[in-house]
């Protein structure tokens, strides 16, 4: 499978420009053949292959006195920029034949665009030198802050520029099968939510870190200062930097986060079971910020290519299970629960569940998974005697639910927080 490896880059000052210069001419190129296209379009004629872009835009462009500064760049980047067009034009049209969800259609890049990135392949002779420094055509030495190893020799390498200034090198590697892990015996299904941000079948709950709402008031800060600056001054640009660091440290922190409980995860357990969460609908409601805090998809990728890179089964059910639903002891399914409710206990059996837990639980079994409900919180809760008379059948009451203890209070347990990292 291809892993992609992403390493910090400090540029000097002319190493900075000959990079804002591959960003534009990158960019120019993106934006003629775009055009052509349109146009072509309009016009009622064929869709322009990229061979003839190529010759046209690059090739014949090269000798004009407009677009003569389009060979002080190495060319692969320019070809891989004619690459992504295909790559975005296919994406639209698999949208619109349903193939993969709908995304916009290609539009022009601006040079105000906060982040740039250009792609060099196998042919533009890229290296890294034996100083540990990448080494790029046109551009020079670049200095790398090299976290790890890479696993293989990596194909291809994107530089990327992020909002907040800051440059990256983007390596893509081909990995193999000698990464699998020894097979061990616990299978665990996963319930995530905004209290805790996961709870395991075996009774673990996961905090939610926050890191949006804890960074708020920094941000909010940040915010105000770009708001008091005069707009196309240097000072804004300045302010907006501030901005987009600030931001890019609360998703540093919740993708290093991620990491490490994935990986935990995966270690720990032979099988993994999600529920399929409708993330895009629970990002209209008023808990848009709290879910968008949580990062439930990218946690989920991470799980799924993880438990492929390390043989682990990955399951997810679908976003219809009635897992708060069901009762894990009895199998009986009890009716739906407002949010509010987080402790109820079953109409048939009188088992007080965990609503977390036990969703956990069903989350599990649906997918297959052998695991039982003796990990989860649950207590039998005592049965009331009939009110009839002996020996007869009293009418069946109805189906109901109750939150067991005191309303508004949830049930206390010592739960294990998982602090140390992962390697």
């Amino acid at each position: 499978m291809q892993l992609r490896y992403s390493f910090r880059l400090y540029p000097n000052t002319g190493q900075r420009t000959a990079l804002a210069r591959a960003f534009g001419c990158a960019r120019v190129v993106y934006n003629d053949a775009l055009r052509a296209r349109e146009t072509a379009r309009g016009e009622g004629m064929p869709f322009p292959k990229t061979g003839d872009l190529s010759k046209q835009l690059i090739t014949e462009a090269k000798n004009t006195p407009e677009r003569a500064w389009l060979g002080e760049v190495s060319a692969v980047i320019l070809q891989q920029s004619l690459r992504d067009l295909d790559a975005a034009y296919k994406n639209f049209f698999d949208g619109l034949k349903g193939k993969r969800p709908r995304m916009g259609a290609p539009r022009y890049k601006s040079r105000n665009d906060t982040r740039q990135a250009v792609r060099f392949t196998a042919n533009a002779r890229w290296s890294i030198t034996p100083g540990g420094k990448l080494r790029l055509p046109k551009i020079g030495d670049l200095r790398v802050k090299w976290s790890r190893t890479l696993p293989s020799t990596p194909s291809t390498v994107t530089v990327v520029k992020d909002s907040a200034g800051r440059y990256f090198a983007s390596f893509v590697v081909e990995t193999d099968a000698c990464e699998v892990l020894p097979q061990t015996t616990p299978e665990v299904g996963i319930d995530l939510g905004l209290g805790h941000f996961a709870v395991l079948s075996d009774g673990r709950k996961i905090d939610s870190p926050r890191f949006l709402r804890r960074a708020e008031k920094r941000l909010k800060k940040a915010q105000r200062d770009l708001s008091r600056k005069e707009k196309g001054s240097s000072n804004r640009n300045k302010a907006r930097v501030k901005v987009a660091r600030a931001h890019a440290r609360v998703s540093d922190a919740r993708r290093e986060f991620h990491h490490q409980l994935s990986t935990r995860i995966i270690r720990e357990n032979q099988a993994v079971a999600v529920e399929d969460l409708a993330v895009k609908g629970l990002a209209r409601t008023r808990l848009a910020k709290s879910v968008h805090d949580t990062g439930w998809s990218a946690f989920v990728s991470m799980l799924e290519y993880k438990a492929a890179r390390y043989g682990r089964t990955f399951v997810k059910i679908g976003r219809f299970e009635p897992t708060s639903q069901v009762c894990s002891a009895c199998g009986v399914k009890d009716g739906p629960k407002p949010l509010h409710v987080r402790v109820w206990t079953c109409s048939a059996c009188g088992t007080v569940l965990d609503r977390d837990a036990n969703a956990a639980v069903n989350v599990a079994r649906a997918a297959g998974l052998a695991v039982t409900a003796c990990g989860a919180q649950v207590r039998r809760a005592p049965v009331p005697a009939q009110r009839g008379e002996a020996g007869t059948h009293p009418k069946p009451s109805p189906v109901r639910w109750e939150q067991a203890g005191i309303p508004g209070l949830q049930a206390r347990e010592d739960v294990k927080r998982w602090s140390s990292p992962v390697s």
